[in-house]
């Protein structure tokens, strides 16, 4: 199978690139091209491509890499979006993990939504009038046994002063 990648040329901290028609088996450096399309310098941001020879290898099947087709967008040879060539820096995710996560918070939740149903229901009855008899009686109790607490507290006081 035939790719349209970049070989590296130039010098060390210095690079620069043909556009190469190659068998994808080859290495890119086996100078062992089908033929070469153009050059791309990254630094200077400069691209030279035959871009007649490009359409035509393409139109024969040849792949472009990640690189070369972004490049090929740019110069406008093909319409396609520009492809992320850079790697993805997402932690390994176990998808099995996730959904048994999601169905027991879901199971949990209905089990909470049914029980918050039907015991209000319940408990807002007998509650309303437990509640209202309950509150009355534990002010009148409260209020009896304040006056009370009192004298008992004044009259330990003078005992303890004695």
């Amino acid at each position: 199978m035939l790719m349209m990648r970049l070989q590296r040329v130039g010098r060390k901290n210095d690079p620069s690139y043909r556009i190469v028609v190659t068998d994808k088996r080859t290495g890119p450096k086996s100078n062992k091209h089908v033929a070469i399309l153009g050059s791309y310098n990254p630094k200077m941001n400069h691209t030279q491509l035959d871009a007649d020879a490009a359409k035509g290898w393409l139109a024969k099947g040849v792949q472009p890499s990640d690189t070369v087709h972004n490049i090929l967008v740019a110069q406008k040879v093909i319409d396609a979006k520009k492809l992320n060539v850079l790697p993805k820096k997402s932690p390994i995710v176990d998808e099995e993990a996730i959904k048994k996560a999601e169905e027991e918070a879901a199971a949990a939740e209905a089990a909470e939504a049914e029980a918050a149903e039907e015991a209000p229901a319940d408990e807002s009855d007998t509650a309303a009038t437990e509640e209202a008899p309950a509150t009355e009686e534990a002010t009148e109790e409260t209020a009896e046994e304040a006056p009370a607490a009192e004298e008992t507290k004044e009259e330990e006081t003078p005992a303890e002063e004695k």
